[in-house]
């Protein structure tokens, strides 16, 4: 294993303090590390690509395609200071490294309320933000030509000039375990992981929701299956869908996509036969229903309030005004238009969605008459099952909570019920399912050393192909992001 001695990290670093980094990595080794541009995402934020060495084989690692999972960006700084100590990774593997630093940098910044710390449950979840399905930038819902969002434009490119013999793309779970998917198996990657996490007290997902349908190629590793079509739902729950993840498989490529947990769960870790399956899935999938009707009928008394489409005040980020001129003595209910109010009901309707048919899936009470019941459950898929359920209520009472806070006024009279749903469910996290805080330095060492892992077993098979065409490697001048 890769050793090089770096000073601890105690937060997330943002996305402005990512470009800020990256450029003084470049200033420093200008002969060995280049920062370029390479798309701009839809709020006019740079998209950077910082690239080390100048071998003919080709790595891309992806940090920030899911707005809420900060970790991949101090883990691409991280791999890059090794890549630049340690010949091994560049000059004696004939290997580039491609880092871009944050795949949804405008998503990221709408997280950045809790991103310094402290890191609480409680303090995440009020300020956690994702966007809906059909704006996160991994996904090709219309296929490739049919990419719409720039950011994925911006990333297909990149994946078709470089050709990588490895894409990782880097994840974090708020509350589980490491694991890891794959498009081709790596055969040995498990024993690493295994190794990795057992060194750094990282617990690992024997039995995610993400893959309960997925093949098993060894502890804490899953292969990816071909897209195939479907609908929303069953993409937001499955994610066997056409992705940047297979995109470059026509090149050559194998993704590993590298979750590492910020609130780690020994529960997932436990691969024993359950003492009473049906019991406990009973009580998650009722549990389920019952909090969705519960944010379901707060989000009939929020709606009427709130509706997309205000400019934003100057300097405030929230624009606040009568949605209709207001005569004299007019006592109607106000109705307030919140500045992208919209990007945060996507999710909020995303997850209500799927909520029902998640609970009737997990019910062994309820015939759905689908093709593919539930497969042979350990303990660890019920305990992912149980997260995967809070997760889903969680996350949308966040969003719920963000909603109202940022209309200036509860005037639908919610944030009481929402601060006792979150604090309470928090609680469920924490208390019943042990949920205990991994440091962001170990979270970072586990994800950097799962993709050295990965890079060392690909590299064994990957072809030798030409160098990127770049001109004038480390001539030009270097732009922080934040600058720009």
């Amino acid at each position: 294993m890769w050793r090089c001695a770096l000073p601890p990290l105690l937060r997330y670093p943002s996305v402005d303090e990512l470009g800020a980094q990256a450029a003084a990595l470049v200033a420093r080794r200008p002969q060995d590390a280049r920062l370029r541009r390479v798309g701009t995402s839809r709020a006019g934020t740079p998209l950077w690509l910082l690239s080390v060495g100048h071998g003919s084989r080709q790595a891309l690692v992806v940090a920030g395609p899911h707005a809420n999972e900060p970790v991949g960006g101090a883990t691409v700084l991280r791999l890059a200071e090794r890549a630049l100590a340690d010949p091994r990774l560049s000059e004696d593997a004939d290997a580039t490294w491609n880092l871009l630093l944050c795949l949804d940098p405008d998503g990221s910044r709408r997280n950045e309320g809790w991103l310094n710390g402290p890191y609480s449950l409680g303090r995440y979840f009020r300020n956690f933000f994702r966007p809906g399905f059909l704006e996160q930038p991994e996904w090709l819902p219309d296929g490739a030509a049919g990419a719409r969002l720039p950011e994925t434009r911006a990333l297909l490119e990149v994946q078709d000039e470089l050709r990588p013999f490895l894409q990782c793309s880097l994840h974090g779970v708020d509350v589980g375990g490491g694991f890891v998917e794959l498009t081709r198996d790596l055969p040995g990657l498990a024993r690493r992981v295994a190794h990795t996490a057992a060194r750094l007290g990282i617990p690992r997902e024997l039995g995610p929701y993400d893959t309960l349908y997925w093949p098993s190629l060894g502890p804490a590793v899953y292969r990816i299956p071909p897209p195939r079509p479907g609908d929303l739902a069953a993409a937001i729950t499955e994610a066997a869908v056409e992705s940047t993840w297979y995109h470059p498989h026509r090149h050559g490529t194998v993704t590993a996509v590298v979750e590492a947990p910020m609130w780690g769960v020994a529960g997932v870790e436990d691969g024993q036969p359950p003492t009473d399956a049906d019991a406990f899935l009973r009580t998650v999938s009722h549990t389920l229903r019952a909090d969705t009707r519960v944010l379901e009928q707060l989000l009939a008394r929020i709606r009427p309030y709130v509706q997309g489409g205000a400019e934003p005040q100057a300097g405030t980020g929230v624009g606040l005004r009568d949605a209709w001129p207001r005569p004299a003595g007019d006592i109607r209910p106000r109705t307030l238009v919140v500045s992208e109010a919209a990007r945060l009901l996507a999710p909020v309707d995303d997850y209500l969605l799927v909520c029902p048919g998640l609970a009737d899936a997990w019910d062994p009470d309820v015939d759905t008459g689908a093709a593919r019941p539930l497969p042979p459950l350990n303990a660890a898929h019920l305990a992912a099952l149980r997260i995967a359920g809070r997760r889903l209520a969680l996350r949308t009472a966040g969003l719920l909570y963000q909603l109202v806070v940022a209309s200036g006024r509860d005037q639908a009279g919610v944030l009481p019920e929402l601060d006792r749903l979150i604090d309470e469910w928090c609680a469920d996290y924490r208390d019943n399912c042990g949920a205990r805080w991994i440091s962001v330095a170990r979270q970072v060492e586990y994800q950097s050393r799962v993709v050295l892992s990965a890079f060392e077993l690909a590299r064994r098979h990957a072809p030798v192909r030409s160098r990127s065409g770049e001109p004038g490697w480390g001539t030009e001048t270097v732009v922080p992001m934040h600058r720009e």
